[in-house]
């Protein structure tokens, strides 16, 4: 059952107006069974003064592209009332018509677009109104017999109206239907969702949630768990086994829907979910079409469901089905396209949102995490709908031409517009090793910035945890991940890159970057030290390079390394045999990888910074007494011995290095590969020849 999530004490405390109207529009918002994310819309009519000092009714409504749990008063529109009730004397008034009419409406041209539904809210007699998606709701409009359910529910309570898109013509019909029965409570759209309405915020919550409580109530008790969905056709996998194929599996996705553009992956496998992917009926009844025209734009109209038995835990047979699936899905969507588009359409990715696996559960896409897992939300509430609708009846969707129309409706398509456009890094993901440290922390913060998502890989965890709550904070959840990882070992590289897997999808950019020194005469350097020198520099970078060399290339869509060396890459550093001889190592085995990964596009490059002391745990350590010791000066001369030593007199800062990574793994040197690219200040002895 839905709670009612409304606190009097804090309502109280509320500026009647438009803070009771954002309050219950958030706490509806909260609950996704309730009203699907960027969906619905709630309104309110006050008495407000114009710019003239005179008292006006103004509506305030949802404005297009913002969501519900989330809303600020900045995401409300305000409009004259008195310009918009006379339209309901017309015959009829398309969306151009509508959307310019409406413009002119607002008190504040710089408030945004309003709702899609405005006419639905300004035409209803009511103080406070709310448009929602619940899943109990919908479970009805959705059910073949959904008329006769809801009468058995409501009585004459409630107002039916066939579906029909929102607009003009939907909004008087809600109105006068709401009219001629004067006990109605509810409206009940069609394959579309629920309007209430009441006299104050309170008044208009409660109902809301009564309302759906009553529908909740009178399908639970329909439902039998033992044969939802046709019952249970196939077991569910281990969570162990689940994650063990995914992590094989994700990767091969990954690539093949990433052939237009890059996608990011989550994946799924709640009980709700799991129940459906394994019943009887899900082949079918996931084919039939959206539970709501508000999920097509983030599912398509159907998922692809992959038929395969789990029992049989053949991974290759699976990652065959995967691929032909996904292959089989992208040409039907563009015959899709053909068959129904309109002059001017322009085709999205035709790759599937949601991706159904038996035994292991669902997988989603997006252009980001946060999109993928729109994706999947909005999927959760497909699924609680379809159980709903076939314990009471049949469960029936749009035609094939209606929801094309409405996956490509311009007034749905304007709420994309809406999202800031997509940054060099968008739809990436960056694996930085020495996450934690000076520049690595800098890099995983340069990609963020432009729209990567990061995994913070550090032996320090608690540096690199700190790092991903940073740009989680600046740049929204999920953006980046802090894994542990010792790069000497085998094991915790193969966790890592698997926990990338799992999180993303995938990896397009690898920064080898973990790192520390040491520095002594070369017969006072002990095997121990040269031991320690290779297996961190050396070995720790081939390790990493090598994991991701597999995922790139089982991806297929290319990729970039960038290794950190350092002016001792080229340049004999004095006392620093095992430091200089590992720093060597690293470049010339990049330009190995780069020879390699030339033909499945993958670029390996390397940066040569030197002497970048901020941050820096090396030079925290005592490396940095040694090199003054080499040098014959006080450690805290350092920086500006470094710094007088270059020709261009400046010293150099992470952000410098990450700047230079950066532009190795951006599409600015998408032609270059095995290069080497010095960020020291220039150091004569260090040039290249």
């Amino acid at each position: 059952m839905v709670k009612s999530l409304w606190d009097q004490k804090k309502a109280s405390q509320l500026r009647t107006g438009l803070d009771e109207l954002v309050y219950r529009s958030n706490l509806i918002g909260a609950d996704r069974s309730v009203c699907n994310w960027g969906g619905g819309n709630t309104s309110m009519k006050t008495i407000e003064k114009d710019f003239r000092g005179r008292d006006i009714e103004v509506m305030w409504v949802k404005g297009s592209g913002s969501d519900l749990a989330t809303m600020k008063k900045q995401h409300f529109t305000g409009l004259r009332l008195e310009d918009i009730r006379p339209l309901i004397e017309r015959e009829q008034m398309t969306d151009e018509e509508m959307v310019e009419y409406l413009s002119h409406c607002m008190i504040n041209p710089k408030h945004p677009r309003p709702s899609i539904e405005t006419l639905l809210h300004a035409f209803l007699p009511f103080k406070h109104v709310d448009h929602t998606h619940p899943d109990a709701i919908i479970s009805i409009c959705c059910a073949d017999n959904g008329k006769q359910i809801a009468e058995k529910i409501y009585g004459d309570r409630f107002v039916w109206v066939p579906y029909v898109r929102p607009g003009f013509t939907l909004s008087k019909m809600i109105a006068e239907r709401v009219k001629n029965n004067p006990n109605a409570e509810l409206v009940l759209m069609e394959k579309h969702g629920l309007v209430t309405w009441g006299e104050t915020a309170k008044e208009c919550y409660e109902k809301t949630i009564s309302i759906i409580n009553e529908a909740e109530q009178y399908i639970r008790e329909q439902i039998d768990e033992t044969s939802v969905f046709g019952g249970q056709k196939y077991k569910a996998l281990s969570a162990e086994e689940r994650k063990k194929i995914l992590a094989q599996v994700m990767p091969i996705i990954r690539g093949a829907v990433s052939d237009q553009k890059r996608m990011i992956l989550s994946y799924d496998d709640s009980d709700d979910v799991l129940q459906f992917v394994n019943s009887y009926e899900a082949p079918v009844l996931s084919q039939i079409g959206a539970a709501c025209p508000d999920h097509l734009v983030h599912t398509k109209r159907v998922p692809l469901y992959v038929d395969w038995d789990p029992q049989t835990n053949d991974v290759h047979q699976l990652i065959e089905k995967v691929k032909e699936g996904i292959e089989r899905f992208k040409e039907e969507y563009k015959a899709y396209f053909e068959r129904n588009r309109k002059e001017g359409d322009q085709m999205f990715e035709p790759a599937p949102r949601v991706i159904l696996i038996p035994g292991i559960g669902m997988v989603n896409t997006g252009k980001s995490l946060a999109m993928a897992n729109v994706s999947g939300a909005l999927y959760h509430r497909a699924i609680a709908v379809m159980k709903g609708a076939t314990s009471l009846g049949n469960f029936v969707s749009l035609d094939e031409k209606e929801s094309f129309n409405v996956e490509y409706w311009p007034l749905e398509l304007y709420k994309l517009t809406l999202a800031p456009p997509e940054a060099e890094f968008s739809r990436k993901v960056a694996f930085v090793t020495g996450g934690a440290g000076g520049i690595g922390s800098e890099t995983c913060r340069r990609f963020a910035s432009e729209g990567a998502h990061i995994v913070v890989a550090d032996l320090n965890i608690e540096g690199a945890e700190k790092v991903a709550a940073e740009i989680n904070e600046k740049y929204g959840e999920g953006r980046a991940i802090a894994v542990q990882m010792n790069v000497t070992k085998e094991e915790e590289v193969k966790a890592a890159f698997e926990q990338t897997v799992l999180t993303y999808g995938g990896v397009d950019i690898v920064v080898n970057n973990a790192g520390l020194a040491t520095s002594s005469p070369l017969e006072e350097t002990t095997l121990q030290e040269w031991n320690l020198n290779m297996d961190v520099l050396a070995t720790g970078y081939f390790l990493v390079a090598r994991e991701a060399f597999k995922q790139m290339k089982k991806q297929g869509i290319g990729g970039s390394m960038v290794f950190v060396g350092s002016k001792n890459s080229v340049y004999a550093g004095k006392n620093a045999s095992a430091y200089s001889a590992a720093k060597a190592l690293e470049v010339h085995l990049a330009r190995c990888i780069a020879v390699e990964g030339g033909q499945y596009g993958i670029r390996v490059n390397s940066v040569l910074p030197d002497a970048v002391l901020q941050g820096s745990a090396i030079w925290n350590s005592a490396w940095r007494e040694e090199r003054a010791k080499a040098y014959g000066i006080e450690p805290d001369q350092l920086e500006e011995y470094y710094r007088k030593r270059t020709t261009l007199l400046v010293n150099v800062y992470p952000k410098d290095i990450a700047e230079a990574i950066a532009f190795f793994a951006s599409s600015k040197s998408e032609k270059t590969t095995g290069c080497m690219l010095t960020v020291d200040g220039g150091v004569p002895a260090a040039f290249t020849r």
